[in-house]
């Protein structure tokens, strides 16, 4: 962790200082270069620079203190030009962003060719100085020599430039540059770690001219460096790979427990980097689509939105035995004339919260609100064993929470019957519904519910379907003609106390509570029929 802590803090320096680029760079290229003199040294190469070897060295050492100079003054101008906006505080234009992309293949490719000058000019000077050298050995040495420098180059500038990565990422988005692939990598430290450290040992044995001494000295000293930067470069390309992917790994770990505040740091420009990339894609994606659905569900009822969203945008539906509950406020007309209407509008919502917290509690789904009423499905689309007991329950609920605010009267009518349910609508636009006689019968009964004492009314099929044990807190109330309806309905309404007996559903036989709610405003069980209103749909 200390050396972690301690790249970290040399990769920042580097990036903000004038001179930081330019000192990374040429302590690569110095460090392959030392790697080369050392060589000859324990090879005996350069004891053979006779007696004038002074003269002999200052002419060798010619192009590569021109090549340094070069080196450096090139590396400051890369600096200014590559991260100007940084000095700036603020962050690069498109252009600076590409730009930047390229920096490390743009440093290699220069760095390349003064070392392929240098190897010739150098193998040109130690011939003519050291003719007992052999020119092949000579050659090969300077060659792999740069090319062990310049792949240390292009692994040191791609790891430089990285902090940089997220800013790069946020101006070009989704981005890759063929040089900063794992492929490339890849090869680029393989070459650095195992392949030119062999190479020049392969050359060093082969070395006709040297004792077999310096052979073997120099190729121990060949096989310690190349250990040492083997480990290095595996190392550090472990790491490159290593430390993205586990991050991933817990990110996508978060997101599958269901966590969407997630956001994973776009560090490359290689694959990993898109890959990133599409993790954050992905995250956003799924916050769209939560929020969606949780926008959807508040309009259609959470059940509705799983299924439209599970099921596209078919036009389906069938036909279901459901129980509907309607809930109307009375008077909502004196109301909403009488009351400032933001005032008129709180006392809706809470009471349609009521509403939406006794239906959805008790495996319901608000269908829909019209104005200051609301229509409430049981047993679609979800189909429930028992939907009737469930409808009463919550029709009591409500009827008692609104007695308790004191703030609104309602009507409550709860019917039971064949209906369909289902989508309708066009390719564009759709809605689920229900439709048929017991939302029809719902609505009627609501109606007649704000005049009856307990504000609810329900029709006699509903009390056929409940459980025994909901039946018994229902007694009836009368028979009316609902508007529209072609035979009476026989309407039950909710007693605190249990009836003696039982009365029959279909209000022919009812025998009296033995105690209501208020008992001087309560009808007679002895059912009579009258007729509500005379008019039909």
């Amino acid at each position: 962790m200390r050396a972690n802590a301690m790249i970290a803090r040399l990769v920042i320096w580097a990036l903000k200082a004038r001179g930081g680029l330019a000192a990374v760079v040429i302590t690569a290229n110095l460090s392959g270069l030392a790697v080369i003199i050392t060589e000859l040294w324990l090879s005996g190469s350069l004891s053979r620079l006779g007696p004038d070897w002074i003269r002999s060295t200052v002419l060798v050492g010619i192009y590569p203190t021109l090549g340094f100079l070069v080196g450096v003054a090139l590396a400051i101008r890369d600096r200014s030009s590559h991260f100007g906006w940084l000095d700036q505080g603020r962050k690069p234009t498109e252009a600076e962003a590409r730009q930047l992309l390229r920096l490390p293949i743009i440093i290699t490719a220069r760095a390349f060719a003064v070392w392929i000058t240098g190897v010739i000019v150098a193998t040109v000077t130690l011939m003519r100085v050291t003719p007992d050298n052999d020119p092949a050995v000579m050659a090969a040495l300077f060659t792999f020599g740069g090319f062990e420098s310049v792949g240390l180059t292009f692994l040191i500038v791609d790891r430089l430039i990285r902090p940089t990565i997220p800013v790069v990422a946020a101006v070009l988005g989704p981005t890759m540059h063929w040089s900063s692939s794992v492929l490339v990598r890849v090869v680029v430290s393989w070459a650095v770690a195992a392949a030119l450290p062999l190479l020049m040992l392969i050359v060093v044995l082969g070395n006709p001219v040297a004792d077999p001494a310096d052979r073997v000295r120099t190729a121990i000293y060949l096989s310690v460096v190349g250990l040492a930067v083997g480990a290095l470069a595996t190392a550090f390309l472990a790491r490159a790979v290593a430390t993205p992917m586990r991050t991933l790994r817990r990110a996508l770990d978060r997101i599958t427990r269901g966590d969407l505040d997630v956001r994973v740091p776009v560090g490359s420009t290689s694959e990993i980097g898109r890959l990133e990339n599409s993790v954050n894609e992905l995250v956003a994606n799924l916050r769209e689509r939560q929020r969606m659905r949780d926008l959807f569900g508040r309009h259609v009822g959470t059940e509705v939105a799983e299924r439209a969203l599970a099921g596209g945008v078919d036009l389906t539906g069938d036909v279901r035995e459901v129980t509907a509950l309607f809930v109307d406020v009375t008077g909502s007309v004196e109301l909403s004339t009488g009351l400032p209407p933001e005032e008129f509008v709180a006392k809706l919502n809470r009471l349609l919260a009521t509403v939406v917290t006794a239906t959805e509690e008790n495996n319901g789904l608000v269908n829909k609100f019209e104005g200051d009423a609301a229509l409430c499905i049981f047993g679609a689309p979800i189909a429930l064993r028992d939907n009737a007991t469930p409808a009463l329950r919550a029709a009591r609920r409500i009827r008692d929470e609104v007695v308790a605010t004191g703030e609104l009267d309602v009507g409550i009518g709860v019917a039971h019957g064949l209906v369909f349910a289902g989508d309708v609508g066009t390719d564009t636009r759709l809605e689920y519904t229900v439709i048929g006689d017991a939302v029809n019968e719902a609505a009627r009964l609501t109606t007649e519910a704000k005049e009856a004492p307990r504000r609810i009314l329900v029709s006699g099929t509903v009390i056929e379907a409940a459980a025994p044990h909901e039946r018994a807190k229902w007694t009836l109330y009368e028979t009316i003609l609902l508007r529209g309806m072609k035979k009476p309905t026989a309407c039950w309404t909710d007693t605190h106390q249990r009836p003696t007996s039982t009365p029959s559903v279909n209000g022919s036989q009812a025998a009296a509570p033995s105690g209501t709610a208020d008992p001087n405003t309560e009808r007679s069980a002895v059912a009579e029929v009258r007729t509500a209103a005379t008019e039909t749909d």
